[in-house]
């Protein structure tokens, strides 16, 4: 059994009730009665008249259970074992004291310095070895330049 809606009010139209009108552009339009049907020709608003399916839901009547707010769900913070360190280690780093951890830190700082340090002398002491040693280079000769023959002078008198 195939019910229809009416068009206007949104009640269930049962086979062997109310009217089908289609207009002329094909669309199909259900009315339970006539009273529905007139409404909608005199283009008559279902959202402004109280006894229909569409006003009741714009205006939120007939709701007899009340839906309780949705709680928004919060994120929780979890600590996880990543790559190669495990819970433990990281859990021990974290619960460290700010004093202990800048300790850490000034000796890591200090320990890069000397390691730069150490390179720069490295570097130094390069250098001075390649000015020791004078590389014996030939004294370059002058490549000689291709000059043009100059053109004879033509003219009169000198």
């Amino acid at each position: 059994m195939k019910l229809e809606v009416c068009s206007y009010s949104g009640f269930k139209v049962y086979p062997g009730h109310g009217r089908r009108a289609i207009r002329a552009d094909g669309r199909a339009f259900y009315f339970i009665n006539s009273k529905c049907e007139r409404s909608h020709y005199l283009k008559r608003n279902p959202r402004k008249i109280t006894w229909t399916i569409l006003y009741r839901r714009k205006n939120k009547k007939g709701v007899s259970e009340e839906q309780a707010k949705k709680r928004t769900k919060r994120s929780t913070k979890t600590a996880r074992a990543i790559a190669g360190a495990s819970l433990a280690e990281i859990m021990a780093k974290r619960n460290q004291k700010p004093e202990v951890r800048k300790a850490m830190r000034d000796q890591a700082i200090r320990a890069a310095k000397e390691k730069h340090k150490q390179k720069e002398v490295e570097k130094k002491v390069k250098k001075a070895e390649t000015k020791k040693k004078p590389v014996a280079t030939q004294p370059k000769q002058k490549a000689a330049k291709i000059t043009q023959k100059a053109a004879p002078r033509v003219g009169g008198k000198r």
